[in-house]
Order: structure tokens, then sequence, then C-alpha cells
């Protein structure tokens, strides 16, 4: 009998672990799930309500839909002022995957949501700052 070696493609084909049925589209999250992600893991760096403190990230209230680089009286690296992104789900995404790939010159430290259910969660939850 002639077997084929088959280990190379164990894991090919699997969803993302909560992904649960198909892609995870940026449009997809749950705004419940990324409050407990946000404040987890971004509330270190920012706040996300009406007219609150920039900390050693931006303020993200209304962020979804703006230019980025635009909080007043945070300093933005050049490179984040000149991106000219526009934040919308798609762009977030891209983004939180990895901040410092998506932006190169960003002071971002945080190496981004692996995840695609946490990134579209997160948006979902940043959705509902505005």
């Amino acid at each position: 009998r002639n077997r084929v070696d088959t280990s190379a493609f164990r894991g090919m084909g699997k969803k993302e672990k909560g992904g649960g049925g198909g892609a995870v589209s940026p449009d997809s999250g749950s705004s419940d799930a990324g409050a407990k992600l946000f404040k987890a893991k971004c509330a270190t760096c920012h706040t996300a309500n009406d007219g609150g403190p920039n900390k050693q990230g931006p303020n993200l209230w209304g962020v979804m839909g703006r230019q980025s680089g635009q909080v007043a009286g945070f300093k933005y690296t050049a490179a984040n002022v000149n991106s000219g992104i526009i934040w919308s789900n798609q762009t977030m995404f891209d983004y939180l995957a990895n901040p410092k790939k998506y932006i190169k010159g960003t002071n971002m430290a945080f190496p981004g949501f692996k995840a695609e259910k946490d990134r579209a969660d997160v948006i979902a939850y940043l959705n509902t700052m505005k």
C-alpha cells in the first residue's frame, strides 16, 4: 500500500478559534466582546469616551470615519498625520492586524490582534463610541 503523507495538510482549512463558520468580516464583530478586548488591550494607552483625555495614544471617541492623525492636542508622528487613512471598518481591520506594518513610522507599540474575530469585535466597539 502506498500511503500519502498528509501531515503537511493538518490544520489547513480550519477556521480561526472562535470564528465559527465562514471568513470573518470587518463588519461582523460583537461590540460587547470588543468592549472587553478594548478594556484589556487598548485602555492602557487610549480612552474612547466623549471628551476623554489623550494618554500615550489619542482618545478614540469618534475615530471611525475620521482621518488618521486628527485628534487635537495629541502629538502624532508625521507618518500617521500624512498617511491619509480614513478609518473605515476595513482600514481599521487591516491596521489592527499589525499597526507598525500598516503605518510605517507610527509610535503605536501594540503588536496587533492576530485573531480576525478580535479585530472585528474591537471595530464593532469603536463604532459605538461616537
